[in-house]
């Protein structure tokens, strides 16, 4: 029965291992990694608020990101890198992901969607030190790239020390590797014997970009199977279809005769196969000197024995015979030995050569596993370098905002996209130091509440015609009684004559009394039009000076209606009231339209640039 190993982290291989048995292998869970869940900052966090296309590495990127609630634009195109990944998107956002043929990285990097990204705010959701290809290439393609990261792969505290002795008396046949960290916890730190044989295994992996991996440790391509994905379903069909070779490579090799056309062994390296030739070829060499030998000594002792029969035939001395053929058996053992001892030169020569090709090997191993290390680091360390181009744009883009557009939270959100940019790399402690300060100015800045003070005034200027003028009730004329009236009687002669004088009087000069006192001068009605549409006016004024940002202008508008409705209308009334409550509001209004900000990120950039 074949024995399968998985090494994902726990909770992740139990679906798989019930495929494994029920299809009649032995599978067991070997969790090599563990994974941590990290909490980024605000910082970190903030572009996936104004991200045009959001990716995400894996199923653990989506769940550790979920687990934190950020604020997350869902209008953005998602992308996942597995189906899996996709469905648990769907699951924790609700938004329907973009899922490549091919679920790896060059995938995902050939999506029509993704190749022209020039200009776009792009999110990568990922685990640390993953993935470097797609930020490189993404970056290259000219987008701005901010990197999320929310989790870490770590080797497994409890593994035992004696693991891959474990794994062989366990008869451990086959592997499943789902990540380059995982091949560096089994790898790290083995010895040669172990390491030997862990090269011998089957390894089952998710993509070509762990086959490459795995293929450092100097695996064999041959023992190295790619599966669709790192999905339990495409492990599973990728174990089945070679089930039955591994079966056939685990059967035990029985000795048999080799001959020069035939061979039955196993594939081995170029080295591998160099030494065993040399191996074959000197004990060739010691087989023929062997043969050699007993011909010889066939040789010889059949022509004693023929002498020595020809001499007893022919009558000669008994003890001459017996003494050449003594004399010829010491010189037949000394040639015996001179012949085994050079066999045992031969074999110490043998061992020896052996030892040395062992050791030229090893040699050779750990100095290209070095060159690769060095390599690895050295294009690790390109794909991650910082752009200073990008880096003067988005500076370039903050200032721009900042004094043409006058868009002070849209220079904050540019500032902090750069320093989540600078928070990747090194020496940029200066630079972001700068960064944070300007966007706390920017931050403190509260912009003004133009629409809301636009709507209020629109409100006081539909109140005017609602006030009550100062109205002035006059008291009603006394009733006098006509004196001046003239008699019919002749004897009231001077009487008449009294009063057609005070008549004649009256045609030039009439008094009227009236009872009670008089407060305030009268308007008629022209007057009170002409007043409300002057208060109206001046309200229009304030409106239009708000929307040209004209502070001067909006207050001395407020002003001159506050004097006219206090001097003109009831200020018991309720409407009057309400009206200069709302004007004393207005008037309290920050109208700052112009604060002076100045940028400290700008010099620290230009320094660091250069």
């Amino acid at each position: 029965m074949t024995h399968i190993l998985i090494t994902r982290p726990e909770g992740k291989g139990a679906a798989l291992a019930q495929q494994l048995e029920q299809a009649g292998y032995q599978a067991s869970l070997f969790p090599v990694l563990k994974i941590t869940h990290l909490t980024p900052s605000s910082t970190e966090l903030s572009p996936l608020l104004n991200a045009d296309k959001i990716i995400f590495i894996s199923q653990d990127a989506v769940s550790a990101l979920s687990q934190l609630k950020p604020d997350i634009n869902t209008k953005a195109q998602f992308y996942a890198v597995g189906q899996q990944t996709a469905d648990i998107i769907y699951e924790q956002f609700g938004v329907r992901a973009a899922v490549p043929k091919r679920y790896d990285s060059e995938g995902l990097l050939a999506l029509k969607s993704l190749e022209q990204v020039d200009g776009c705010n792009i999110v990568l959701v990922k685990g640390q030190a993953g993935r470097p290809d797609i930020a490189k290439t993404l970056k290259e393609r000219g987008a701005f790239l901010n990197s999320c990261v929310v989790y870490k792969r770590e080797p497994t505290e409890e593994l035992i020390a004696d693991w891959t002795d474990h794994w062989q008396t366990q008869n451990v046949q086959g592997i499943v590797l789902t990540s380059n960290a995982a091949v560096d916890a089994i790898f790290k730190n083995v010895a040669e014997l172990e390491l030997q044989w862990l090269q011998q295994c089957q390894f089952y992996v998710a993509s070509e970009r762990i086959a490459a991996y795995l293929q450092q440790q100097k695996v064999s391509l041959a023992n190295i199977h790619i599966a669709a994905g790192a999905s339990d379903t495409a492990m599973f069909a990728c174990i089945n279809q070679q089930g039955s070779k591994m079966s056939e490579q685990s059967k035990p090799i029985k000795a048999e005769k080799t001959n020069p056309t035939t061979s039955n062994a196993v594939p081995l390296k170029k080295n591998d196969v160099e030494a065993k030739k040399t191996t074959e070829n000197n004990k060739q060499k010691v087989s023929k000197v062997a043969v050699l030998a007993l011909l010889i000594s066939l040789i010889v002792a059949s022509g004693v024995g023929y002498e020595f029969y020809r001499k007893l035939n022919a009558g000669k001395v008994q003890n001459l015979a017996v003494n050449e053929l003594s004399d010829q058996n010491k010189q037949l053992q000394k040639e015996l030995q001179t012949l085994k001892s050079a066999q045992f030169n031969l074999q110490q020569a043998l061992l020896d050569s052996e030892k040395k090709v062992a050791a030229a090997l090893n040699e050779s191993t750990a100095q290209n596993q070095q060159e690769l290390k060095a390599a690895l680091q050295k294009a690790q360390q390109q794909g991650s370098s910082l752009n200073p181009q990008e880096v003067t744009s988005l500076q370039r883009m903050a200032e721009f905002k900042l004094w043409a557009e006058k868009d002070y939270q849209g220079t904050s959100a540019v500032l902090k996209r750069l320093d989540a940019l600078l928070s990747e790399h090194p020496g940029t402690i200066e630079v972001r130091q700068a960064i944070m300060q300007d966007i706390q100015t920017l931050d403190s800045l509260e912009p003004v509440a133009t629409e809301a003070i636009y709507l209020q005034l629109g409100s006081v200027l539909s109140s005017i015609d609602d006030l009550a003028f100062k109205a002035v009730n006059l008291p009603e004329e006394v009733s006098e009684v006509d004196d001046s009236a003239l008699s019919e009687d002749i004897s009231d002669w001077q009487q008449n004559m009294s009063n057609s004088w005070d008549r004649f009087l009256g045609m030039f000069l009439t008094v009227h009394q009236r009872e009670g006192e008089i407060i305030a001068p009268y308007l008629d009605d022209q007057e009170r039009h002409l007043i409300t549409q002057r208060i109206k006016l001046y309200i229009t004024q304030s409106q239009d000076a708000l929307l040209n940002k004209q502070a001067s202008i909006y207050f001395s508008a407020l002003s001159e209606t506050k004097r006219l409705v206090s001097e003109y209308f009831k200020q018991d009334d309720n409407s009057t009231k309400m009206v200069l409550k709302s004007i004393a509001s207005l008037e309290k209004e920050q109208l700052n339209f112009n604060p002076k900000v100045m940028l400290k990120s700008t010099e620290q950039v230009k320094e660091w640039v250069q």
